[in-house]
């Protein structure tokens, strides 16, 4: 399911135009906490990052889309999936995979303590 769109800047890159690993990384882990604070029903935290792949280099200038679907519930947990698409040189619209990832987060309460997901 879409859950962001974003284009990087020139700060979100190094001198040569290639957009850091680090900041791909930081949107994934919000696109992925998005789902995630929708089926706990409130606060998660990203607990492990169990796959992250770089399949292409992001350039400034790319329009990112960040798709991302739960896989996996438990009782505290959540599992995500995370794409990443890049539109490239919007005129020709070229599309690529550049970024997938699975990431676990856990519901937490008020005291940043796991809590238990509330039924469907």
């Amino acid at each position: 399911m879409p859950q962001q769109r974003v284009m990087p800047m020139p700060a979100d890159a190094n001198i040569h135009g290639d957009v850091f690993g680090g900041w791909i990384m930081a949107q994934v882990d919000i696109a992925g906490s998005l789902p995630a604070t929708r089926r706990a029903n409130g606060r998660v935290a990203t607990i492990a990052v169990n796959s992250f792949l770089f399949k292409q280099p992001v350039f400034v200038g790319d329009l990112l889309s960040f798709y991302a679907d739960i896989v996996k519930v438990g009782n505290t947990s959540i599992t995500v999936n995370v794409e990443v698409y890049a539109e490239r040189n919007r005129l020709s619209t070229e599309i690529v995979k550049v970024t997938e990832a699975t990431l676990a987060y856990v519901a937490t309460d008020a005291n940043r303590k796991p809590r238990q997901l509330p039924p469907l």
